[in-house]
């Protein structure tokens, strides 16, 4: 069977209604790993969905305990055909976020199907069951028109944890490196840059949660009769965040602001238009760091953001100074901007600028991660993509948001490619989460793209990575 038909088949299952039957029966699965009620539908969704779906396509499956975190299990599955072939490692998260039914509009429910036009509505649908249902729909027509054989081994991992801030994927990674041990990465999360335009993307900004603290006092004061004798601290974090970050967005602190865009990322952004969808946002443009295009702002430079703000009541304020008050903040970082140099920084402007009083408090972190454009397997990647569906597509160096990309390319040595199924104005993680039905079907053909071409192919690529 030719690659043509191996594409047209894949899309087939889109079109016949089998990939929705599919996505239904996982987004029933409620599995929310920020709930503790979860637990048990997590392992149930390795175990009872997962685990037979792969042993239909060939794969053995092992489930693992999470070393750090119970109740956060893992499945690595693996299709190995002959030692010397390539081998790739794909990627997955089973775990959703809470579902917020009351949220949903009517009509609609976080965990049953429903479709209305080309939106498939359902919590997962695009982050992240649809997205490996996709892939998995298109191996397994690449599967059959190949004859049972790739003409490549695979693996697969899938975590429970990803909405959590995946606690223990790096434990677990460091634990089973020769297990998970392969030439390349490829896997689907995240959305595209716009719906109609196939994307690649390289790695991820990294993340770092941090939370400002100020405790004057240990309860409030009548403002009439204490105001403009005591500390108030809503004010003092006020302009400890302001020393921070300008009125326009751009970051104030030279130790947390990248020296440059290299060359080689502005050349893949120069092409790229952030937004445009007709549910996306209108950019500011006078926001950020000026003299970039928006594309390198959210891809290339690094961001601090106000995530909310409390002192005080403010469902029912009073006239009285807080004796407290904190704001919560997260930074974006792109390579060049190190997770651990973050907090020494931070803390070292706050003091020069006399909030020595302020404390800083982190939570969950990643680092930032970029493999070269000019990488073979990106050149592969993207002529793949291009031949199967006929467009050009965006190549990012990293996502804006962050993943758990560090693990697979610092922990395990790998390069790493994503190929998203997803759009900006899906509402991941809100109300009404839905799969772009065109998105969906362009995805399925891609994917049985690349899937194809690896096993033409993926050895000579391999080749001259080395070389």
């Amino acid at each position: 069977m030719t690659r043509s038909l191996a594409i047209q088949r894949a899309q087939d299952v889109l079109d016949s209604g089998a990939l929705a039957a599919t996505l239904a029966r996982r987004v029933r699965y409620a599995s929310e790993s920020e709930e503790p009620q979860g637990a048990p539908v997590l392992r149930a969704y390795l175990e009872e969905e997962m685990a037979p779906s792969l042993a239909a396509l060939g794969f053995t499956s092992q489930l693992h305990d999470n070393p750090v975190a119970a109740g956060l299990p893992l499945l690595v599955a693996e299709r190995i055909e002959a030692p010397g072939l390539p081998t790739v490692l794909m990627y997955a998260h089973g775990d959703v976020v809470r579902g917020q039914a009351a949220q949903w509009r009517e009509g609609l429910a976080p965990w049953d199907l429903h479709i209305e036009g080309e939106r498939w509505y359902g919590r997962g649908t695009a982050d992240n069951k649809g997205q490996h249902t996709v892939n998995l729909a298109a191996l397994e027509q690449v599967i059959a028109a190949r004859g049972g054989q790739l003409g490549f081994n695979l693996k697969l991992l899938v975590e429970t944890g990803e909405e959590k801030g995946s606690p223990g994927l790096r434990e677990f990674c460091e634990q089973q490196r020769e297990a998970l041990k392969a030439d390349l990465f490829l896997a689907s999360d995240g959305p595209r840059v716009q719906a109609a335009r196939p994307t690649l993307f390289l790695g991820s900004r990294g993340a770092l949660n941090f939370e400002l603290r100020l405790n004057c006092r240990e309860r409030a004061y009548h403002s009439g009769n204490w105001g403009g004798l005591l500390a108030n601290p809503g004010i003092v974090l006020a302009n400890a965040v302001a020393s921070l970050v300008g009125p326009r967005g751009r970051i104030l602190v030279d130790a947390l602001r990248p020296r440059e865009v290299p060359e080689p990322v502005r050349r893949a952004l120069a092409d790229i238009q952030v937004g445009g969808d007709a549910d996306d946002p209108a950019v500011d443009a006078d926001w950020g760091e000026p003299g970039l295009t928006p594309a390198e702002r959210v891809i290339g430079w690094n961001s601090i953001e106000i995530l909310a703000m409390v002192a005080g009541n403010p469902a029912q304020p009073v006239g009285a100074i807080p004796g407290s008050a904190r704001v919560f903040c997260q930074m974006r970082f792109v390579v060049g901007t190190a997770v651990e140099d973050i907090v020494p920084a931070l803390r070292a402007h706050l003091d020069a600028h006399g909030f020595q009083a302020v404390e800083i408090h982190t939570g969950a972190s990643g680092a930032a991660t970029r493999l070269d454009p000019e990488d073979p397997w990106v050149r592969w990647a993207l002529e793949s993509i291009q031949r199967s569906t006929g467009k050009r597509p965006a190549l990012l160096p990293n996502l804006g948001g962050s993943l758990p990309n560090d693990i697979f390319a610092n922990t395990l040595g790998l390069p790493t490619l994503w190929v998203p199924h997803s759009y900006p104005a899906c509402a991941q993680h809100a109300p009404n989460e839905h799969l772009l039905a065109p998105v969906a079907r362009e995805g399925l053909a891609l994917m049985a793209g690349l899937f194809w071409d690896l096993g033409e192919t993926g050895a000579a690529v391999r080749a001259a990575r080395a070389a």
